[in-house]
């Protein structure tokens, strides 16, 4: 359930993330598919375990490199936030998420349905995109974060 009351608008500077990425559209489902094989590839590998210089335990699902928009083909990476880019480990990726002020959004309950109830909310909202980095955020809590940039 996304609760509209958490609508909150949050700066936050440039960090680094490692993880596996795909590249995909949100055209004809594809993401859906290729995001989810990335998700059970990230877990079914213990992809986790092998990100060096983790800051935290909260898993990141990043969206970047946009072609155009969201209906424009763009890179998912599922990954850790990390203290460095030096030492990234074969087979994985690694990217700077730049500083940029944020739309935050709060989704709770059955995922991944939740989630993707949020993201048909942001798709069909009149919100300034910057389309630089978005993401998804899955820390200690139940609630999932879904940060866009705007500008």
């Amino acid at each position: 359930m996304l609760n509209m009351a958490n609508f909150i608008s949050e700066g936050i500077d440039a960090f680094d993330i490692i993880g596996i990425s795909v590249r995909t559209t949100n055209k004809d489902e594809r993401s859906q598919k290729d995001i989810g094989e990335l998700w059970a590839r990230f877990m079914s590998e213990g992809v986790m375990e092998k990100i060096p210089g983790k800051e935290s335990a909260d898993i990141y699902c990043v969206y970047t490199d946009y072609e155009t928009d969201f209906n424009g083909a763009y890179t998912t990476i599922i990954g850790c936030r990390v203290n460095t880019l030096e030492m990234i480990p074969e087979g994985m990726d690694g990217k700077t998420i730049p500083s940029s002020k944020y739309q935050v959004y709060k989704s709770s309950g059955e995922m991944p349905k939740a989630l993707m109830e949020t993201w048909k909310i942001i798709w069909d909202s009149d919100i300034y995109r910057a389309y630089t980095a978005d993401f998804d955020l899955y820390g200690p809590d139940p609630v999932v974060k879904t940060y866009i940039s705007v500008k």
